[in-house]
């Protein structure tokens, strides 16, 4: 990516000129033609009326489904849009049926809402939660997973991306050994989707969830699914409404074929316009430019790191993405935040309470979060570096 491309980047960003944002794990800076593609909508609403600017907005919904099925490389049937990333998620897992006995495989690194969501089905039904090993480097290790393959083993769900750290797991291996033994495989790509570049085939997964306000610089309140027809049709959504199923006669239904099963017919235009807005962005950038800067500002923000003294960089993985973690034995993480945020850096804090298996397992303090974007320049970086140093003289 060149220097122009990013100063091009960073004067489509407003947010960009007041504040040294390293919180895209969290919620990035939209660029303008985010924010204005959904206060145009809204002005529209508000001159014409809610269902009259929706039906003449149809073509330009619809092809947000079109620009979602070019990011993960699947067929826009397969595309289903929500309110956030855990809607999309839950809206897969609540559709599975499991049974005393049945196994349920998730990675060490996986997320609270969706190791919670496991232990609520395990306590309903009598199913059992197992945590894959890690291996050496602390991703997933895919051997131990294949050796753990049985017929009891309804399940495989894992986290791409973990909120905790810059690890990248091996999704494309889990999907082989998912893929061999024919059970379903859900990737939660929440913090993957628009820093890596994602294929659905490639990484031969029956299910995916995403969200628009972290990586991809959308809207909060917009989420995504992808659900691969094999897996959709063996499953009929917890919830449906008029917009997931037609009542086609006073005691009968039928669930519409495609993705949109796992939607429900209300639903905020203007946030779906902005996030395929945001999608477009990234795919007229290309993903591979993006992942390929990210790589490089969160490696340079590493080496700078492991430089202070008393602060330890706690990313694991052969792979690694923008979310850079540390620690300090000196301050707490919440402080370190707070003072960065005095010198105008935003970064958030990750706690045991976001992670239970993996900061138990490693017996993490709170770590600090620090995550990069394409956006972001190494003037920047050294603003925090030089800031952190400060707080450890």
């Amino acid at each position: 990516m060149r220097d122009e491309d990013v100063l091009r980047y960073r004067d489509e960003t407003p947010g960009a000129a007041g504040v040294a944002h390293f919180n895209n794990a969290g919620s990035a800076l939209p660029p303008a033609v985010v924010v204005d593609t959904m206060t145009e909508y809204l002005r529209e609403e508000a001159l014409t009326g809610g269902y009259e600017a929706a039906a003449a907005a149809a073509d330009r919904v619809d092809a947000v489904y079109g620009s979602l099925a070019r990011l993960l490389g699947a067929g826009v049937e397969d595309i289903a849009v929500t309110d956030n990333a855990t809607r999309s998620w839950q809206a897969v897992f609540y559709a599975m049926r499991f049974e005393p006995g049945d196994r349920i495989l998730t990675c060490r690194s996986e997320y609270a809402s969706n190791a919670i969501a496991y232990l609520q089905v395990a306590r309903r039904t009598g199913a059992v939660v197992e945590v894959v090993d890690d291996d050496e480097s602390g991703q997933v290790d895919v051997a131990d997973l294949a050796r753990r393959i049985d017929g009891r083993v309804k399940l495989i769900s894992m986290t791409h991306v973990p909120t905790q750290g810059g690890l990248v797991n091996p999704a494309e291996q889990v999907g082989a050994v998912a893929e061999e033994a024919g059970i379903p495989f859900l990737l939660d790509a929440c913090q993957s989707a628009g820093q890596l570049d994602l294929d659905v085939r490639r990484l031969r997964c029956d299910a995916l969830s995403g969200t628009g306000r972290k990586y991809l610089r959308g809207p909060r309140g917009t989420g995504f699914l992808y659900v691969r027809p094999r897996l959709r049709e063996r499953l009929e959504p917890a919830m449906l409404d008029l917009h997931s199923a037609a009542w086609t006669s006073p005691e009968t239904y039928e669930v519409v074929p495609t993705a949109k099963r796992f939607e429900v017919w209300e639903r905020s235009y203007a946030l779906t316009l902005g996030l395929g807005a945001a999608v477009d962005y990234a795919l007229a950038i290309g993903l591979p430019a993006i992942e390929e800067r990210v790589s490089a500002l969160a490696a340079l923000l590493r080496s700078e790191l492991r430089e202070i003294k008393g602060v330890t960089v706690r990313d694991q993985g052969v792979k690694q993405c923008g979310i850079v973690t540390f620690s300090s034995d000196r301050l707490p993480a919440a402080e370190i935040k707070a003072r960065l945020a005095e010198a105008k850096i935003n970064t958030s804090v990750s706690g045991a309470g976001s992670a239970q298996y993996d900061f138990t397992a490693r017996a993490l303090p709170s770590l600090v979060r620090a995550s990069v974007h394409y956006y972001n320049t190494e003037s920047e970086i050294h603003h925090l570096t030089t800031t952190l140093t400060r707080l450890h003289p």
